[in-house]
Protein backbone atom coordinates (compact mmCIF):
# COMPACT_ATOMS: atom_id res chain seq x y z
CA UNK A 1 0.00 0.00 0.00
CA UNK A 2 1.55 3.29 -0.79
CA UNK A 3 0.85 5.98 1.68
CA UNK A 4 3.14 8.68 2.14
CA UNK A 5 2.70 12.01 4.17
CA UNK A 6 4.91 15.17 4.09
CA UNK A 7 4.29 18.96 4.56
CA UNK A 8 5.51 22.39 2.70
CA UNK A 9 6.43 25.26 4.49
CA UNK A 10 6.39 28.23 3.08
CA UNK A 11 8.78 31.02 3.28
CA UNK A 12 7.28 33.70 5.68
CA UNK A 13 7.85 37.21 4.54
CA UNK A 14 9.43 39.78 7.39
CA UNK A 15 6.64 40.61 9.24
CA UNK A 16 8.83 42.31 12.12
CA UNK A 17 8.68 45.75 9.37
CA UNK A 18 4.69 45.44 10.52
CA UNK A 19 5.82 47.26 13.89
CA UNK A 20 5.92 50.77 12.11
CA UNK A 21 2.72 50.95 11.40
CA UNK A 22 1.44 50.46 15.17
CA UNK A 23 4.35 53.41 16.37
CA UNK A 24 2.35 54.97 13.96
CA UNK A 25 -1.06 54.34 15.53
CA UNK A 26 0.49 55.46 18.74
CA UNK A 27 1.93 58.67 18.01
CA UNK A 28 -1.55 59.54 16.31
CA UNK A 29 -3.61 58.10 19.30
CA UNK A 30 -0.94 60.34 21.75
CA UNK A 31 -1.58 63.22 19.02
CA UNK A 32 -5.20 63.00 19.33
CA UNK A 33 -5.39 62.91 22.89
CA UNK A 34 -3.69 66.31 23.81
CA UNK A 35 -6.43 67.69 20.38
CA UNK A 36 -9.51 66.34 21.76
CA UNK A 37 -8.32 66.86 25.20
CA UNK A 38 -8.03 70.81 24.76
CA UNK A 39 -11.33 70.63 22.81
CA UNK A 40 -13.00 69.46 25.97
CA UNK A 41 -11.74 71.77 28.11
CA UNK A 42 -12.75 74.56 25.48
CA UNK A 43 -16.40 73.74 25.68
CA UNK A 44 -16.97 71.52 28.32
CA UNK A 45 -18.93 68.77 25.83
CA UNK A 46 -19.25 65.62 26.97
CA UNK A 47 -19.43 64.69 23.49
CA UNK A 48 -15.83 65.75 22.97
CA UNK A 49 -14.93 64.07 26.20
CA UNK A 50 -16.00 60.56 24.86
CA UNK A 51 -13.97 61.43 21.66
CA UNK A 52 -11.04 62.03 24.07
CA UNK A 53 -11.94 58.64 26.48
CA UNK A 54 -12.12 56.72 22.84
CA UNK A 55 -8.46 57.94 21.71
CA UNK A 56 -7.04 57.13 25.21
CA UNK A 57 -8.03 53.09 24.17
CA UNK A 58 -6.49 54.04 20.61
CA UNK A 59 -3.04 54.42 22.60
CA UNK A 60 -3.74 51.01 24.47
CA UNK A 61 -4.41 49.17 21.59
CA UNK A 62 -1.80 50.44 19.51
CA UNK A 63 0.75 49.18 22.34
CA UNK A 64 -1.49 46.40 22.27
CA UNK A 65 -0.60 46.02 19.29
CA UNK A 66 2.51 46.70 18.95
CA UNK A 67 3.78 44.15 21.50
CA UNK A 68 1.61 41.14 20.10
CA UNK A 69 3.13 42.09 16.30
CA UNK A 70 6.78 41.52 17.75
CA UNK A 71 5.28 38.02 19.57
CA UNK A 72 3.94 37.18 15.86
CA UNK A 73 7.07 38.15 14.02
CA UNK A 74 9.07 35.69 16.16
CA UNK A 75 10.65 32.99 14.22
CA UNK A 76 9.04 29.25 14.79
CA UNK A 77 11.31 27.10 17.74
CA UNK A 78 10.83 23.68 18.94
CA UNK A 79 8.15 24.84 21.28
CA UNK A 80 6.20 26.51 18.71
CA UNK A 81 6.67 24.44 15.56
CA UNK A 82 3.99 26.42 13.39
CA UNK A 83 5.19 30.21 14.52
CA UNK A 84 3.50 32.28 17.32
CA UNK A 85 0.94 34.33 14.39
CA UNK A 86 -1.97 33.22 16.47
CA UNK A 87 -0.56 36.42 18.84
CA UNK A 88 -2.25 38.98 16.36
CA UNK A 89 -5.65 37.03 17.93
CA UNK A 90 -4.51 38.29 21.22
CA UNK A 91 -4.07 41.94 20.10
CA UNK A 92 -7.24 42.37 17.78
CA UNK A 93 -9.45 40.82 20.99
CA UNK A 94 -7.87 42.58 23.59
CA UNK A 95 -8.52 46.12 21.35
CA UNK A 96 -12.15 45.03 20.81
CA UNK A 97 -12.61 44.70 24.46
CA UNK A 98 -11.09 47.61 25.14
CA UNK A 99 -13.54 49.53 22.44
CA UNK A 100 -16.87 48.04 24.47
CA UNK A 101 -15.14 49.38 28.06
CA UNK A 102 -14.81 53.06 26.34
CA UNK A 103 -18.48 52.47 25.01
CA UNK A 104 -19.43 52.11 28.58
CA UNK A 105 -17.71 54.87 29.85
CA UNK A 106 -18.75 57.11 26.98
CA UNK A 107 -22.88 56.05 27.46
CA UNK A 108 -22.22 56.53 31.37
CA UNK A 109 -20.49 60.15 31.29
CA UNK A 110 -23.62 61.40 28.54
CA UNK A 111 -26.30 59.74 30.61
CA UNK A 112 -25.30 62.35 33.87
CA UNK A 113 -24.88 65.02 31.27
CA UNK A 114 -28.56 64.01 30.18
CA UNK A 115 -29.69 64.35 33.63
CA UNK A 116 -27.95 67.57 34.18
CA UNK A 117 -27.42 69.19 31.01
CA UNK A 118 -24.79 72.67 30.68
CA UNK A 119 -24.14 74.80 28.10
CA UNK A 120 -21.39 74.45 25.46
CA UNK A 121 -18.70 77.07 25.74
CA UNK A 122 -16.31 78.53 23.40
CA UNK A 123 -17.52 76.15 20.44
CA UNK A 124 -16.00 77.15 17.34
CA UNK A 125 -12.16 76.93 18.96
CA UNK A 126 -13.30 73.18 20.20
CA UNK A 127 -14.73 71.89 17.20
CA UNK A 128 -11.88 73.18 14.83
CA UNK A 129 -9.35 71.62 17.12
CA UNK A 130 -11.94 68.50 16.89
CA UNK A 131 -11.56 68.18 13.39
CA UNK A 132 -7.71 68.59 13.00
CA UNK A 133 -7.70 65.10 15.28
CA UNK A 134 -10.46 63.83 13.09
CA UNK A 135 -8.05 64.20 9.85
CA UNK A 136 -5.23 62.64 11.66
CA UNK A 137 -6.55 59.57 12.53
CA UNK A 138 -8.61 59.45 9.22
CA UNK A 139 -5.22 59.32 7.35
CA UNK A 140 -3.27 57.20 10.27
CA UNK A 141 -6.59 54.41 9.64
CA UNK A 142 -6.15 54.41 5.87
CA UNK A 143 -2.74 53.71 6.12
CA UNK A 144 -2.75 50.81 8.24
CA UNK A 145 -6.07 49.69 7.03
CA UNK A 146 -4.35 49.19 3.78
CA UNK A 147 -0.87 47.69 5.42
CA UNK A 148 -3.17 45.23 7.38
CA UNK A 149 -5.08 43.77 3.80
CA UNK A 150 -1.80 44.03 1.79
CA UNK A 151 -0.15 41.92 4.65
CA UNK A 152 -2.94 39.96 5.70
CA UNK A 153 -2.45 41.00 9.33
CA UNK A 154 -6.01 40.96 11.63
CA UNK A 155 -4.10 43.07 13.96
CA UNK A 156 -3.49 46.10 11.77
CA UNK A 157 -6.88 45.78 10.73
CA UNK A 158 -8.64 45.84 13.76
CA UNK A 159 -6.49 48.60 14.87
CA UNK A 160 -7.24 50.78 11.48
CA UNK A 161 -11.21 49.95 12.43
CA UNK A 162 -11.04 51.49 15.72
CA UNK A 163 -9.37 54.67 14.07
CA UNK A 164 -11.64 54.52 11.61
CA UNK A 165 -14.61 54.01 13.99
CA UNK A 166 -12.94 56.83 16.20
CA UNK A 167 -13.40 59.25 13.26
CA UNK A 168 -16.83 58.33 12.43
CA UNK A 169 -17.12 59.41 16.64
CA UNK A 170 -15.92 62.53 15.85
CA UNK A 171 -17.66 63.36 13.31
CA UNK A 172 -20.55 62.36 14.77
CA UNK A 173 -19.78 64.79 17.77
CA UNK A 174 -18.98 67.68 15.79
CA UNK A 175 -22.42 67.25 13.99
CA UNK A 176 -24.06 67.20 17.57
CA UNK A 177 -21.90 70.32 18.97
CA UNK A 178 -22.94 72.62 15.86
CA UNK A 179 -26.33 71.78 16.22
CA UNK A 180 -26.85 72.57 19.43
CA UNK A 181 -24.75 76.00 19.22
CA UNK A 182 -27.23 76.91 16.46
CA UNK A 183 -30.66 75.46 18.11
CA UNK A 184 -29.35 75.98 21.83
CA UNK A 185 -30.39 72.50 22.68
CA UNK A 186 -27.90 71.41 25.04
CA UNK A 187 -29.82 67.91 25.64
CA UNK A 188 -28.59 66.79 21.80
CA UNK A 189 -25.00 66.63 23.24
CA UNK A 190 -25.12 63.53 25.33
CA UNK A 191 -27.60 62.06 23.22
CA UNK A 192 -25.32 61.59 19.95
CA UNK A 193 -22.27 60.76 22.72
CA UNK A 194 -25.18 57.45 23.81
CA UNK A 195 -25.37 56.89 19.80
CA UNK A 196 -21.88 57.13 19.38
CA UNK A 197 -21.49 54.59 22.13
CA UNK A 198 -23.58 52.14 20.58
CA UNK A 199 -21.72 52.48 17.55
CA UNK A 200 -18.45 51.67 18.86
CA UNK A 201 -20.57 48.87 20.83
CA UNK A 202 -20.95 47.32 17.33
CA UNK A 203 -17.27 47.92 16.08
CA UNK A 204 -16.23 46.36 19.19
CA UNK A 205 -18.36 43.42 19.22
CA UNK A 206 -17.12 42.40 15.34
CA UNK A 207 -13.73 42.61 16.37
CA UNK A 208 -14.32 40.41 19.30
CA UNK A 209 -16.26 37.94 17.43
CA UNK A 210 -13.33 37.77 14.82
CA UNK A 211 -10.54 37.46 17.00
CA UNK A 212 -12.23 34.30 18.71
CA UNK A 213 -13.16 32.98 15.66
CA UNK A 214 -9.20 32.83 14.72
CA UNK A 215 -8.59 31.53 18.24
CA UNK A 216 -10.94 28.31 17.48
CA UNK A 217 -9.13 27.92 14.36
CA UNK A 218 -11.73 28.95 11.55
CA UNK A 219 -11.06 27.16 8.25
CA UNK A 220 -9.71 29.74 5.11
CA UNK A 221 -12.66 31.82 3.58
CA UNK A 222 -14.77 31.03 0.89
CA UNK A 223 -12.43 32.79 -1.89
CA UNK A 224 -9.00 30.57 -0.39
CA UNK A 225 -11.02 27.41 -0.12
CA UNK A 226 -12.54 28.21 -4.03
CA UNK A 227 -9.20 28.76 -5.22
CA UNK A 228 -7.69 25.51 -3.31
CA UNK A 229 -10.48 23.63 -5.33
CA UNK A 230 -10.41 25.51 -8.69
CA UNK A 231 -6.49 23.21 -8.40
CA UNK A 232 -7.95 20.07 -7.27
CA UNK A 233 -10.67 20.41 -10.18
CA UNK A 234 -8.01 20.33 -12.93
CA UNK A 235 -6.07 17.17 -11.39
CA UNK A 236 -9.71 15.55 -10.77
CA UNK A 237 -9.91 15.50 -14.29
CA UNK A 238 -6.90 13.53 -14.81
CA UNK A 239 -8.41 10.70 -12.56
CA UNK A 240 -6.54 11.32 -9.25
CA UNK A 241 -9.36 11.60 -6.46
CA UNK A 242 -8.86 13.77 -3.17
CA UNK A 243 -10.36 13.44 0.20
CA UNK A 244 -9.79 14.74 3.70
CA UNK A 245 -9.22 18.17 3.10
CA UNK A 246 -9.41 20.71 5.48
CA UNK A 247 -7.65 24.10 6.15
CA UNK A 248 -7.47 26.48 8.97
CA UNK A 249 -6.01 30.14 9.36
CA UNK A 250 -3.48 31.17 12.31
CA UNK A 251 -2.73 34.82 11.71
CA UNK A 252 -1.34 35.09 8.50
CA UNK A 253 -0.57 31.74 7.92
CA UNK A 254 -2.36 29.52 6.51
CA UNK A 255 -2.78 25.39 6.61
CA UNK A 256 -4.05 23.17 4.10
CA UNK A 257 -3.85 19.60 4.86
CA UNK A 258 -5.23 16.56 2.04
CA UNK A 259 -5.45 13.24 0.80
CA UNK A 260 -4.10 12.37 -2.66
CA UNK A 261 -5.40 8.77 -3.97
CA UNK A 262 -3.59 7.57 -6.83
CA UNK A 263 -3.54 4.63 -9.07
CA UNK A 264 -1.92 1.79 -6.71
CA UNK A 265 0.32 0.67 -9.62
CA UNK A 266 2.30 3.70 -9.19
CA UNK A 267 5.81 4.24 -8.01
CA UNK A 268 6.96 5.92 -4.93
CA UNK A 269 8.31 8.43 -7.69
CA UNK A 270 5.10 9.48 -9.10
CA UNK A 271 3.41 9.87 -6.38
CA UNK A 272 5.83 12.64 -5.05
CA UNK A 273 6.12 14.50 -8.42
CA UNK A 274 2.46 14.56 -8.17
CA UNK A 275 1.93 15.95 -4.70
CA UNK A 276 4.81 18.07 -5.23
CA UNK A 277 3.26 19.98 -8.33
CA UNK A 278 -0.17 20.15 -6.34
CA UNK A 279 1.28 21.36 -3.38
CA UNK A 280 3.68 24.02 -6.00
CA UNK A 281 -0.06 24.90 -7.37
CA UNK A 282 -1.35 25.34 -3.57
CA UNK A 283 0.84 27.27 -2.69
CA UNK A 284 0.70 29.75 -5.79
CA UNK A 285 -2.98 29.73 -5.35
CA UNK A 286 -2.84 30.37 -1.61
CA UNK A 287 0.10 32.05 -0.75
CA UNK A 288 1.52 32.09 2.70
CA UNK A 289 -0.02 28.68 3.05
CA UNK A 290 1.57 25.34 4.93
CA UNK A 291 0.78 22.38 2.97
CA UNK A 292 0.27 18.76 4.44
CA UNK A 293 -0.20 16.11 1.83
CA UNK A 294 -0.58 11.96 2.53
CA UNK A 295 -0.75 9.97 -0.68
CA UNK A 296 -2.49 6.69 -0.88
CA UNK A 297 -3.44 3.76 -3.09
CA UNK A 298 -7.24 4.44 -5.04
CA UNK A 299 -8.02 1.15 -5.37
CA UNK A 300 -7.11 0.12 -1.85
CA UNK A 301 -10.35 -0.05 0.33
CA UNK A 302 -8.37 0.72 3.02
CA UNK A 303 -7.56 4.39 2.11
CA UNK A 304 -11.35 5.35 2.62
CA UNK A 305 -11.24 3.87 5.92
CA UNK A 306 -9.88 7.45 7.87
CA UNK A 307 -12.50 9.45 5.68
CA UNK A 308 -15.31 11.05 7.54
CA UNK A 309 -13.73 10.08 11.21
CA UNK A 310 -13.01 13.89 12.11
CA UNK A 311 -15.89 16.56 11.41
CA UNK A 312 -13.16 18.82 10.15
CA UNK A 313 -12.63 16.98 7.29
CA UNK A 314 -14.26 18.05 4.31
CA UNK A 315 -14.78 16.15 1.26
CA UNK A 316 -14.17 17.12 -2.37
Amino acid sequence: MLSLSWQRLPKMEDRSTLTRFAWLSIAAAVATIILKTVAYLLTDSVGLLSDAVESLVNLAGGIMALQMLRVAATPADDEHAFGHSKAEYFSSGVEGTLILIAAGSIAYAAALRLLHPKPLEQVGAGLAVSVVASLVNLVVAIVILRAGKRRNSITLEANAHHLMTDVWTSVGVVVAIGAVALTGWNWLDPVVAIAVAANIVWTGVGIVRRSVAGLMDSALDSADMEKVRTVLRVHEAAGVQFHNLWTRQAGARKFINLHILVPGAWTVQQGHDLAERIEDELTRAVPESTIFTHIEPLEDPASWNDAGLDRRQTHT
